[in-house]
Order: structure tokens, then sequence, then C-alpha cells
């Protein structure tokens, strides 16, 4: 059986037999290690794709301990998963109508829905680029994952993400000042 490090050296020649072998050799380990993180068999899979396609991309870096930088990679992206879960999942809370939460008075939940309505409307006002941010970022996407969606520098999304939230803070001043 052949060194991973002598696969890696076959890949950096162009020979594509060897990422079919290292991503059979990695395929069940690493699809494990990854599901472990993630708990999901289907966005562990997404995971695993991305990890190797990575390798294809960086076939010119040193790939000498192969192991250590694939499970790395496969980490790395598992993390980012996971920050993206937890980011969706607090915005998704904080537009939720507050309606839904029995311990608020009937007056609150009245503002409550005229202040997420206001939101809708502001966000529906915004320029496509500014509107575009505030989908991705509610979707739960960082800053990086949106530079590579809208195909923009990352400095490009942090202006644009800037100005949008300066926008929607104008435009709800009147809903956040009660």
């Amino acid at each position: 059986m052949e060194t991973d490090d002598a696969l890696c050296r076959r890949l950096k020649g162009g020979d594509l037999s060897a990422f079919d072998d290292l991503y059979a050799r990695y395929e069940r380990p690493l699809f494990g290690f990854i599901r472990s993180y993630l708990h999901d068999a289907a966005e562990a899979e997404d995971v695993f794709h991305e990890a190797f396609m990575m390798v294809l991309r960086n076939k010119d870096a040193d790939l000498s301990r192969f192991r250590g930088w694939v499970y790395q990679t496969a980490r790395n992206l598992c993390l980012n998963k996971l920050r993206s879960r937890q980011r969706g999942e607090r915005a998704r809370l904080q537009l939720v109508d507050s309606s839904a939460r029995p311990s608020a008075t009937p007056e609150r939940q009245l503002e409550d829905r005229a202040t997420a309505h206001a939101l809708e409307k502001a966000v529906g006002e915004l320029p496509n680029p500014l509107s575009e941010i505030f989908h991705l970022r509610a979707s739960g996407m960082s800053y990086e994952e949106m530079a590579a969606v809208l195909e923009v520098p990352l400095g490009t999304v942090k202006s644009r993400m800037h100005e949008m939230v300066h926008q929607l803070r104008k435009d709800l001043r009147p809903w956040t000042a009660r």
C-alpha cells in the first residue's frame, strides 16, 4: 500500500487517481470524525466533500503530513458550520414573532408585532446589495462565506454590513426609541 506522502506527490504531479486513492482511504474514518462533530449525516457529507475539494484546490500546498492536514481542515470546516448554525438560530430567534411568547402582555405583543412589521418593511426597502447582505447574514453565513457567495472582497461585505446596519437603525429609530 502506498503511503500518503507518495499519493500526495503523485497528486501534485497531476495524477488524479492518487486523489481517488486518498479519498477512498479517508472516506470512512474522516466522515465518522466529521459526523461526530455535526451529528447530521447530510451536513457531514457536505463538509467531507468540501474538505476533499480543498485537497484539490491546495494540491500545491505542503501536504507532507496529509492525515493531520485533512483532519485539521475538516475540523475547521465543522467549527465554521457549527458557528453558522448558531448565527442562523440567533437570527431566527430575533426575528420570531414575539406574540408566540405567552408571558408577553397584549400591549407588548402588539408593539413587538409592529416592530417586526417595521423591520420587514425596512429590509424590503433596502437596495439590493444591502438586502442580500441582510438575508445571507440572517441565514447564518459568516462574512467570509458571504464574500464567496457574492463574489466580492471581504472588505466590501464588511462595508455593506456597516451601511445596512446604519440604514436599518435610521429606519427603525422611531420603533426602538420607545
